[in-house]
């Protein structure tokens, strides 16, 4: 069972809102021919916030080339998730 959230002050309060998530507006960073990342903040219905992020990279025409930077795609996003993971931990308190 889902309990009902009140919408967030970033909530965009429309469409995007369904099945008990809250949806910010997409923040978008398109770099043409390139590629395309696409960053939405997400309340789900246990209340926890997360950070979707779609992300479409042009791969080169060759399959050596493409499979590389697939590879080197996979590196850096897991070093982002572990970055993100890092930081969302409580920190230590100090002794006083």
């Amino acid at each position: 069972m889902t309990r009902h959230l009140a919408h967030t002050d970033w909530c965009a309060r429309d469409h995007r809102c369904n099945l008990s998530e809250h949806r910010s507006e997409s923040i978008v960073v398109d770099l043409p021919g390139h590629g395309r990342a696409v960053l939405t903040r997400v309340q789900v219905s246990n209340g926890r916030q997360h950070a979707e992020i779609r992300v479409r990279v042009a791969l080169a025409v060759t399959e050596p080339a493409a499979r590389r930077q697939l590879a080197g795609l996979l590196t850096d996003l897991r070093q982002v998730v572990t970055r993100a993971a890092i930081a969302a931990r409580p920190r230590p308190r100090r002794a006083a």
